[in-house]
């Protein structure tokens, strides 16, 4: 055996006695198929392998090697940090997680959206009940009713919320929020929304969502385009599915932030999800009082209707040079 090889086995051994002899404050812990612990940080994990920090090394770990995971209750609002005013939250150093974890740990943020007319997702931006969904989800209906899945000892337990009020629809980027009130005033699960826009193509993404009424569905894909141009607004394409019902419905990157709103598939084309990237949602919540519902007034707000089509061509008059 070569000595370089031989050598980086026995420090890779070394690093991992020592970080099963010694206990790490806020640790995961990576139990082996040997009987061996591994007590480090989790930094990322995919379902080929998993990456653990120990301070001074970064060791991988093959899925295929590891028998459990013990893992460190992380305090979400330690790295939090709260718009207050925009009612979102944003979070750093989350580590990279499966979407299975993540889907347990902000799951419950996640919510079924219903009205007299159709079904759509949504989910939880702020603890006392505001969601953010798509306007097209509510359009033109006040009795909405939102599902929210409650942890049990062994699964969800849906709980639907009829007292949903409509707080605000800008149906140029097809965003509404709304906001519920919980029967028994306890503060709702949330979601953190990305706050620097790194979107990229190839970049590994999940939808949680609603799609044909099957609830907490969720599906798996990568960014195909994170700049998709359509009438004017910029979308983020991905191959993760997207159908009917998972409309309103948050778009994850691998640490557990909203990066899009899912809002439309092509119909019969396999792989082609859209979703409004987070910007024009931190936005729209921002300036939520120009977008304010008004009961009385279906039409309060702002709405950008089509330029009207041009009847006359050529050189507008006012444009030709004056002789």
């Amino acid at each position: 055996m070569p000595m370089s090889s031989l050598t980086h086995r026995t420090i890779a051994s070394a690093l991992v006695l020592a970080a099963a002899i010694l206990p790490i404050a806020g640790a995961d812990v990576v139990r082996l198929i040997d009987g061996r612990e591994i007590a480090a940080p989790i930094l990322k994990e995919t379902s080929e392998a998993i990456w653990l920090d120990l301070g001074h090394d970064v060791v991988r770990v093959p899925r295929d090697r590891v028998e459990s995971i013990t893992r460190d209750e992380v305090d979400l609002d330690a790295g939090a940090s709260a718009d207050t005013p925009a009612l979102f939250r944003t979070a750093t150093s989350l580590p990279e997680r499966t979407p299975t974890d993540l889907s347990k740990r902000f799951g419950g943020a996640v919510v079924l959206v219903s009205t007299p007319s159709g079904l759509g997702s949504g989910f939880i931006i702020h603890p006392d009940g505001y969601v953010v969904t798509n306007a097209h989800v509510i359009q033109g209906e006040t009795n909405i009713t939102c599902t929210v899945y409650e942890q049990g000892e062994l699964q969800f337990r849906r709980r639907p919320i009829e007292d949903v009020e409509i707080v605000a629809i800008n149906n140029h980027v097809d965003l509404a929020l709304l906001k519920m009130k919980h029967p028994d005033d306890d503060p709702f699960p949330i979601v953190f929304l990305e706050g620097d826009d790194a979107v990229d193509p190839g970049q590994s993404v999940f939808a949680i969502g609603n799609p044909l009424g099957l609830e907490r569905s969720l599906s798996q894909g990568v960014v195909a385009n994170a700049q998709r141009s359509f009438e004017g607004l910029a979308y983020i394409q991905t191959t993760a599915e997207i159908n009917p019902g998972n409309s309103g419905g948050p778009l994850f990157n691998l640490r557990g932030e909203v990066v899009g709103v899912t809002n439309m598939g092509i119909p019969f084309g396999e792989g082609l999800g859209f979703a409004i990237p987070v910007r024009y949602v931190r936005d729209f919540l921002r300036n939520r009082e120009a977008f304010a519902y008004d009961k009385s007034n279906p039409n309060s707000g702002y709405t950008y209707e089509s330029a009207p089509p041009r009847l006359e061509f050529g050189t507008p008059p006012v444009l030709k040079d004056s002789k």
